[in-house]
C-alpha cells in the first residue's frame, strides 16, 4: 500500500428536495383543501477517524464526494424522504484545511471514532399545504428545497505516535525501528532510502508505545534541500525525539547540529521536544573511540548521550529504558493527545496503536 499524506478532494452536501402541490380529492369530501407536503433534507458530508488507516491513498482514485438530495414532497401531507448522510472515513490524525493560500485548518481529526459534520445539507422546500391560510385557501405556490454547501478542501495526514526518530539520512533510523517494533522499513546504505514515514509498535517491560519514523534532514531541509521538512509535520505531536547519530560521521557534534537547527527552523513546537540523543553503529568502532565520539556528543547536546548499535542489538534496552521514562504512566488516549489523571473513571490501560 503506498503513502500519501496530502490530497485535495471536493466535497458537495445535498441539496432539499422540493415541496409538493397536491389537493385533496376524496369521495364524500365535499371541500378537500391543499395537501402538498414538504421536500426532505439533503444529506451532509461527515467526516470520521476511523481506526486501521494510516495512508490518504484512497482519496488519490476519488476525489469527488456527493452526498445525495432529498426527495420531493408528496400528497396526503407526506413529506420527502432526506438525503443519506456522506460519510468519509480518514484516518486519526487527519487535519482538513481551505483551499486558500494560507490553507487555514478548518477542522483536526485526533481521536479515533470522531466524527465532524463538516457541511450540511439544504433543507427540503415548503409543500403547499403551509401556505394555506384563512384568506388564501387553495394555495398553488411552493418552494424548491434550499441548495447544499460545496468546496474543494485539502487532507493532510499527521501521524500519532508517541516517539519520533530523526536525523541525517544514513544515521540508522530505519534499522532502529526495524530492531525495536514490528515494522519492516527498507534499509540501505545509500542517503534517502526511507522515502516516507513508518510506524512501529514498541512492548518493552509491560508498556507499549508507537514509534514513527521520517526520512532524513540534510542542511537546508527547511529550505527544501534533499526530501525537505515535509514529512517533519508527522512527528509534530509526537511526546519525546530520539536523535540518532551515525558514530562514523566526520563530525557527530555538527551532524546533532545540523538536524537541531532544520527542527528549530521549522517550529511547530519541535525545538521545545524533549530530546534522547544516542550515538549509533558503535559496533563498528573501538570502546575508546566510543567514549571519545560520547563526550564530544555529550558537550553539543548538553545531556548524557546513549551508546547503542541497533544493527547488532547493543544497547537497546537502556534507550527504550529512557524512552519509558520519558513518556511517563501508561495513558488510554491516542498519542498526542491529553492524558487522563490516574483513576479516572473511564481511563483505558490499553495504549493506542495504529495497526
Amino acid at each position: 500500500m503506498h503513502f500519501l499524506d496530502q490530497a485535495k478532494i471536493f466535497i458537495s452536501s445535498g441539496a432539499g428536495g422540493p415541496g409538493a402541490v397536491s389537493f385533496r380529492r376524496e369521495k364524500f369530501i365535499e371541500f378537500g383543501g391543499p395537501d402538498g407536503g414538504e421536500g426532505g433534507k439533503g444529506g451532509d458530508i461527515v467526516f470520521e477517524a476511523v481506526h486501521g488507516l494510516n495512508t490518504l491513498i484512497d482519496f488519490r482514485y476519488t476525489q469527488h464526494f456527493r452526498a445525495p438530495r432529498g426527495k420531493g414532497g408528496a400528497g396526503s401531507n407526506m413529506t420527502g424522504a432526506g438525503g443519506k448522510d456522506l460519510v468519509i472515513k480518514v484516518p486519526v490524525g487527519t487535519q482538513i484545511l481551505a483551499d486558500d493560500e494560507e490553507r487555514s485548518l478548518l477542522a483536526d481529526l485526533t481521536e479515533e471514532g470522531q466524527r465532524l459534520v463538516f457541511l450540511k445539507g439544504g433543507d427540503g422546500g415548503r409543500g403547499n399545504a403551509s401556505y394555506k391560510t384563512s384568506t388564501n385557501r387553495a394555495p398553488r405556490q411552493h418552494t424548491t428545497g434550499w441548495p447544499g454547501e460545496e468546496m474543494y478542501v485539502w487532507l493532510r495526514l499527521k501521524l500519532l505516535a508517541d516517539v519520533g526518530l530523526v536525523g541525517l539520512p544514513n544515521a540508522g533510523k530505519s534499522t532502529f525501528i526495524n530492531a525495536v517494533t514490528n515494522a519492516k522499513a527498507k534499509v540501505g546504505a545509500y542517503a534517502f532510502t526511507t522515502l516516507r514515514p513508518q510506524l512501529g509498535v514498541v512492548s518493552h517491560k509491560g508498556r507499549e508505545f508507537v514509534v514513527a519514523d521520517i526520512p532524513g534532514l540534510i542542511e537546508g531541509a527547511a529550505e527544501g534541500a534533499g526530501i525537505g521538512d515535509r514529512f517533519l509535520g508527522h512527528i509534530e505531536r509526537t511526546r519525546v525525539l530520539l536523535h540518532l547519530v551515525d558514530c562514523n560521521d566526520e563530525d557527530v557534534a555538527t551532524s546533532y547540529r545540523i538536524v537541531r537547527d532544520e527542527l528549530d527552523a521549522y517550529g511547530a513546537g519541535l525545538e521545545d521536544k524533549p530530546v534522547i540523543v544516542a550515538l549509533n553503529k558503535v559496533d563498528t568502532i573501538d570502546d575508546e573511540l566510543v567514549a571519545a565520539l560520547s563526550a564530544e556528543l555529550d558537550a553539543a547536546c548538553g545531556q548524557k548521550v546513549f551508546a547503542l548499535s541497533a544493527a547488532g542489538e547493543i544497547g537497546l534496552d537502556p534507550v527504550l529504558d529512557a524512552l519509558v521514562e520519558r513518556l511517563g504512566p501508561a495513558s488510554g488516549h491516542a498519542a498526542g493527545a491529553p492524558h487522563a489523571d490516574e483513576g479516572e473513571p473511564g481511563a483505558s490501560e490499553s495504549p493506542w496503536s495504529p495497526l
